[in-house]
C-alpha cells in the first residue's frame, strides 16, 4: 500500500502549536534509519501537494491545476470520461464578509441528494445552453464536460476552503465563459425557492460553485490510498480534532502493509519507502531526518 496522508501539516500558527505539541512514536519508528524524496512548493499552487503525490503515483502528467481528478471521478462513478475534458463542480456557499467572499466547506451545506439534485437542474441549464454535458454523481460532486476545460487550469477546493476566492478564481481567455456562468448561476441561485426552505431551517444557502480538477482522463498506473481524516479538522481549524485524529492514525500505521508513505503539508511533502528491515537494522535505527517536529513543519 502507498499511502498518501493530507494536511499531515498545519501551515498556521495555531496550527503549528497543535503540532508542537505531539508525538508520533509509530510514525518515528517508521521513519527510522529511512530518508525521502520531497516535493517542494508554496501554498499558492493550484494543485495542493497530496493532489501532486496521487498523480505522481498514478503516472499523471499536467501543470499546475491541470490534473485530470474530475474525469477520474467520472470514471470511479461508472461513467465513461472518453476523451472528452471534464470538470468537478462543487456546489458551494460562499460566505460574504466585510471586505471578501470566502468559500465554505462545502461538507456543512449538509446537503442530501433530492436538495443536489434541484439545484444542478436549476443551474444545468445555463451549461447545456453552452453546449455542456452534465452528469449528477453525488450531493456534493457534480460533473460537466466541454471542450473549454481541456488545460483550465483551477484551484483545488482544499485550496480555497476559508479563503477569499477572488485569488482562486480561474483566469485568462479559457476561463471567461466559466466566470459568466458562476455569475448567472449565483443570480439564479439568489431568488431560488430551495434556497428560501434552506434559509428557513437554518441552513447555508447553495449560492455558487466551485469547478476544480479540469482535464481529459488519464490512465493510472499506480496503486495508492488517500487518508483524508486530517482534512476536516485542518480546513476547520479544529485542532484539538486534528491532533486527535492524527494520534489515532499514528496508533493504526503499524498494522498497514504500506510499501510507500507520503505526509502532504500545504506546501510541500515527503515521500518514504518503506522496505522490509532486518532484525539488526529495525534495532540499530535511528530516523536519519532529525527532529519530526521540524519535518512536518516544513511541508
Amino acid at each position: 500500500m502507498h499511502l498518501v496522508i493530507p494536511f499531515a501539516a498545519p501551515l498556521s500558527e495555531a496550527g503549528r502549536q497543535a503540532l508542537r505539541g505531539m508525538q508520533w512514536p509509530r510514525l518515528r519508528a517508521l521513519l527510522a534509519g529511512r530518508t525521502g524524496t520531497r516535493d517542494d512548493g508554496d501554498e499558492f499552487s493550484l494543485s495542493p501537494p497530496h493532489e501532486r503525490a496521487l498523480a505522481r503515483a498514478w503516472g499523471w502528467a499536467g501543470a499546475d491545476g491541470c490534473l485530470p481528478f474530475a474525469a477520474r471521478q467520472v470514471q470511479l462513478d461508472g461513467g465513461d470520461p472518453g476523451e472528452r475534458a471534464w470538470g468537478l463542480l462543487t456546489p458551494a456557499h460562499w460566505h460574504v464578509g466585510s471586505e471578501h467572499l470566502s468559500l465554505t466547506d462545502p461538507a456543512a451545506l449538509q446537503l442530501d441528494a433530492a436538495a443536489s439534485r434541484a439545484a444542478l437542474a436549476a443551474v444545468g441549464e445555463l451549461f447545456t445552453s453552452e453546449g455542456f454535458e452534465v452528469h449528477w454523481s453525488a450531493p456534493l460532486r457534480w460533473a460537466v464536460a466541454h471542450a473549454s476545460l481541456a488545460g483550465l487550469a483551477t484551484a483545488s477546493a482544499d485550496r480555497v476552503i476559508g479563503r477569499n476566492v477572488d485569488r482562486w478564481l480561474p483566469a485568462g481567455p479559457g476561463a471567461r465563459l466559466i466566470r459568466r456562468l458562476q455569475n448567472e448561476a449565483q443570480m439564479l441561485l439568489y431568488t431560488h425557492p430551495l434556497n428560501d426552505e434552506r434559509e428557513a431551517r437554518g441552513l447555508p444557502t447553495i449560492n455558487s460553485f466551485w469547478l476544480s480538477g479540469c482535464g481529459v482522463a488519464q490512465a493510472c498506473r499506480g496503486e495508492v490510498q488517500l487518508d483524508e481524516r486530517l482534512r476536516g479538522p485542518a480546513l476547520a481549524e479544529d485542532w484539538p480534532a486534528w491532533q486527535q485524529a492524527w494520534q489515532q492514525l499514528d496508533r493504526e500505521l503499524p498494522a498497514l502493509p504500506l510499501t510507500r508513505l507520503t505526509l502532504c503539508g500545504e506546501r510541500s511533502s515527503l515521500s518514504v519507502e518503506i522496505s522490509p528491515r532486518s532484525p539488526w537494522q529495525r534495532l540499530s535505527a535511528t530516523w536519519a531526518g532529525g527532529d519530526l517536529v521540524s519535518l512536518l513543519e516544513s511541508l
